[in-house]
């Protein structure tokens, strides 16, 4: 009976920390959110590629020329489909003679539609402006493959001034590393002064260059800018260290040949020479009789010599035909003129075919030889950097002296030099390729897109010497 009330008061106490709104906690507890700043981002090539769609006006008004000659072309078949006009007009005459004076008001209305029936001259015009749509058309396509290769070539050249600026801070960092370990040295009578007046040189020529990369990296973003339409000032993707830089495996003959089917600007040479065949038969059709189909309605109350008749209604239908006898000599210059410049437009499709093949297989043999360059100058940096750490450890130990570890230091980041220039030609080749082959389009870019790292943090120097 004692603990009665207690074992009450304390089942209250239970259902009221019960009716108490619980809340969930988790186990461990969430890491902040982290904020991007601007200067960790990092625009990539598909990027710039989408924005330069946008605003490079090379490629706008490569747009707008083939806008202008499809216009063109459904301007000449105007001249091939019937011609409709509509007249109508009032007039107030007087009319004197010996018996009478009069005057009256005329109103006359009439509507005429014209037709040919057989007109060469029209139907090859027609044809020619045909022709020089496709031609266009072909030509903007490789205005948009054009600038294609040169956003690609000043991204990497704005990537690789990224690169060489970091380098050279690298290397002045190293290097200075070398001379303050040479300096201690020579304060103790342990090293030559020959040795600390090259490496002090050696810095001091650095300091030089890096002040040269700064404004090279300035200018190949004004570069990039021109075809953006806006300052670029965010990092650019690297080049991956884990992709396999190859080219494909078709060979070089499928290459040339596909080059010669589909390379735009070979097509709109070939378009040309048919707007030039043409106009040749055109300005033959002005040797050719035209026929025509004329039919008129017209309604007036004008008789002869503008007197005053009650107002009739007129229908004519009548087929006219001109045949051209003589005109000078005139139409036969003209066609000896044109035939002329058909044989102009066979002659530059032929050196453009010629020039199609050439650039596709320096294209093709540039970016295969870069292959294997790219795994030689991966080889060659391995070997530069074991040299450089061994010549290190050599000098530490008194083997060598401070001017072989600046050797090998100079070589090491010349071998990284070698391989970045290396795999931004390849890469740039390829593009080349492509354009010439006809094949360079939003695909391709983002297959190449694939290369670059997202990371802003990805550098071109080794983590070894960033931190010396």
């Amino acid at each position: 009976m004692r603990l009665f009330p207690c074992l009450m008061l304390g089942m209250l106490v239970l259902q009221a920390h019960a009716a108490e709104p619980k809340t969930a906690e988790p186990s461990t507890p969430k890491p902040p959110l982290k904020s991007v700043s601007a200067k960790d981002y990092s625009a990539d090539l598909m990027q710039l590629y989408r924005e330069s769609r946008l605003e490079d006006p090379r490629v706008l008004a490569s747009y707008s020329r083939a806008k202008s000659s499809e216009e063109q072309q459904r301007e000449a078949l105007g001249g091939l489909l019937p011609q409709v006009t509509v007249n109508g007009g009032a007039n107030r005459i007087r009319q004197e003679n010996d018996l009478s004076r009069q005057s009256y008001n005329s109103e006359n209305y009439s509507i005429n539609l014209s037709q040919h029936i057989y007109n060469k001259a029209a139907w090859e015009n027609y044809q020619k402006f045909k022709s020089l749509a496709k031609q266009s058309n072909d030509e903007s396509t490789e205005a948009r493959a054009e600038a294609t290769v040169d956003l690609a070539q000043r991204y990497f050249a704005a990537l690789a001034a990224d690169d060489e600026l970091e380098l050279v801070q690298a290397e002045r960092r190293a290097t200075q590393k070398n001379l303050d370990r040479v300096n201690a040295l020579y304060s103790k009578q342990l090293a030559m002064i020959t040795d600390q007046l090259d490496i002090q040189a050696r810095v001091d020529a650095l300091a030089a260059q890096e002040v040269d990369a700064q404004n090279q990296v300035r200018v190949t973003r004004v570069a990039l800018s021109e075809i953006i339409g806006r300052p670029v000032k965010e990092k650019l993707s690297r080049v991956r260290d884990d992709v396999e830089l190859q080219v494909s495996a078709e060979s070089l003959d499928s290459w040339v040949q596909l080059a010669v089917t589909d390379n735009p600007q070979l097509k709109a040479s070939q378009n040309a020479v048919e707007a030039a065949q043409a106009a040749l038969r055109g300005g033959k059709g002005g040797h050719y009789p035209t026929v025509s189909l004329n039919l008129s309605a017209q309604n007036t109350n004008e008789g002869y010599n503008n007197s005053l008749a009650p107002k009739t209604d007129s229908y004519v239908a009548g087929i006219g035909v001109q045949i051209p006898i003589y005109s000078g000599g005139s139409t036969s210059a003209r066609v000896r003129g044109l035939y002329e410049d058909q044989l102009t437009a066979e002659m530059q499709m032929e050196a453009m075919r010629r020039q199609v093949v050439k650039e596709t297989t320096n294209a093709y043999l540039t970016a295969d030889s870069s292959v294997e360059k790219i795994r030689a100058n991966r080889t060659a940096l391995a070997s530069a950097e074991k040299s450089s750490i061994a010549a290190e450890k050599a000098f530490a130990f008194g083997v060598v002296n401070a001017v072989d570890v600046l050797t090998a230091t100079q070589n090491e980041f010349k071998a990284r030099r070698d391989l970045l220039k290396t795999q931004y030609d390849f890469i740039t080749n390829l593009f080349i390729l492509n354009r010439w082959a006809g094949k360079l389009s939003e695909e391709s870019v983002e297959s190449v897109n694939v290369w670059l790292s997202n990371n802003s943090a990805t550098n071109p120097v080794s983590d070894r010497n960033m931190k010396q």
